[in-house]
């Protein structure tokens, strides 16, 4: 029997595959730390988290009639009878951490990031996968509009960063709870008299969440939302206030926004601001990621009052992104420094190279040998791979001297070296100036 990796996940590999190069563990690397870069300069530290949560988190922060709660997590009882959930989303766990941990006791504001892989049961396709990871941030403490901008300046500085054109970052507010409240009835009392032609998922929306029914990808409920009210004209003074503020802001930093009142986002934890954003140039699957300030979930999730904001941006859809785009990120070179070749049969001959291996590997520099093949052309074909700069030879005449040839692969010039003194001629000769070569 041959095994795959389950439906809509993917494995990452050390060389470009063919039909998708984006799964190159070089190109992760390179986005990651990008993003780890960004978030430093900005003063934000870094969080790990559990893959897995208690499944109640889940259901009371995000919310149990949502999508995310209601369809797509994957969910499991351990054996001491714990409900347990692998994470969907990053925010929850975070404010759980936060909590546990007294992590919101240290500053007046916590800025934190993470970069950690999440789990929906979805319907997959290119650009949607049921295992993906997130590019997150979370910000503990600040309740103005300042820090609104802020999240969404950042995330805007990373896409730009990694050289991604993007949309104009659609905004929405979603005021306070009190507010939203007033807004769910007078949608319901707009959609009442077309209830029996929305969709069923519509109809059950109607009923338990209407701010779900902007959400829709249904077109026929969408022409039945058509003239609908704003959520933003029932905003309390207070969100509106904010909202304007965070408008003057984007525009005094001169980022191109848009007001989308139908921009509701996924979880049900989301007050006041909230946002997304697209990238330029993609088709139809252009989105990259959003977030949007959480002002009541750490309360819900046992602290005290707190606001909050934060986002998640796919990290998969922002690699899919730059291959389409055929951006490059700069990435780490993985060519190895020295490959030993062995020019021997016998044994002690083999113990020597190995010996001498490790004291390159002591020295700080990469090393590899072949260990299963003994022929020339073998040994030399995996250095190659092995995108070796030089080459050490060995064999039984230079073992008998004391002595062993280092081989440049680029010009082929070889000189021979005292063996004791073959680690620091190595570190000589790749100190200097292009004799390392960029990778790809």
């Amino acid at each position: 029997m041959r095994y795959t990796a389950p439906p809509y996940m993917n494995d990452v590999l050390p060389h470009e595959p063919v039909r998708e190069p984006w799964l190159h563990t070089a190109r992760w690397r390179a986005a990651e730390s990008r993003f780890r870069a960004i978030c430093q300069q900005w003063g934000y530290r870094e969080i790990r988290t559990p893959i897995v949560e208690q499944t109640e988190l889940f259901t009371r922060s995000i919310g149990g009639e949502t999508d995310i709660v209601s369809k797509e997590m994957f969910s499991f009882e351990d054996r001491g009878g714990r409900g347990l959930t692998l994470k969907p989303e990053g925010t929850a766990g975070v404010v759980r951490a936060a909590l546990e941990h007294g992590l919101l006791n240290v500053a007046p504001v916590t800025r934190l990031w993470y970069i950690s892989p999440a789990f929906r049961y979805e319907r997959g396709q290119r650009g949607r996968y049921r295992q993906h990871h997130q590019l997150g941030v979370e910000v503990f403490g600040a309740g103005g509009p300042e820090i609104d901008a802020e999240v969404i300046l950042l995330a805007l500085a990373f896409y730009a960063s990694v050289g991604i054109p993007t949309l104009p970052v659609r905004i929405n507010s979603l005021g306070t709870p009190e507010s939203r409240a007033i807004y769910r009835e007078a949608l319901r009392d707009f959609i009442r008299p077309n209830l029996d032609k929305l969709s069923e998922e519509g109809r059950r929306r109607f009923e338990v969440n209407p701010l779900r029914m902007l959400d829709t990808k249904s077109a026929g409920d969408l022409e039945l939302l058509q003239g609908a009210p704003a959520l933003l004209d029932c905003l309390d003074a207070g969100s509106r206030d904010h909202f304007d503020e965070l408008q003057a802001l984007l525009r005094a930093e001169q980022t191109p926004f848009i007001v989308d009142p139908h921009l509701v986002r996924g979880f049900d934890y989301y007050t006041r601001t909230a946002f997304e954003i697209a990238g330029e140039g993609l088709g139809a699957q252009n989105a990259l990621g959003g977030g949007g300030r959480y002002d009541g979930l750490v309360q819900e999730c046992g602290g005290p009052q707190t606001p909050a904001i934060g986002f998640g941006l796919g990290l998969e859809r922002l690699l899919i992104s730059l291959n389409q785009l055929d951006i490059s990120l700069p990435v780490e070179d993985e060519n190895i420094d020295a490959f030993i070749v062995v020019l021997s049969e016998s044994q002690e001959v083999w113990r020597a190279a190995f010996g001498l291996q490790q004291a390159i590997r002591r020295a700080g520099l990469a090393a590899g040998m072949c260990y299963h093949a003994r022929k020339f052309k073998a040994q030399m074909k995996a250095a190659d791979l092995a995108g070796a700069r030089y080459t050490v030879l060995l064999g039984d005449d230079e073992f008998r001297r004391g002595t062993v040839a280092i081989r440049k692969q680029e010009t082929h010039q070889q000189a021979d070296i005292a063996t004791h003194e073959a680690v620091t001629e190595l570190k000589r000769l790749l100190s200097k100036p292009g004799s390392q070569t960029e990778g790809s």
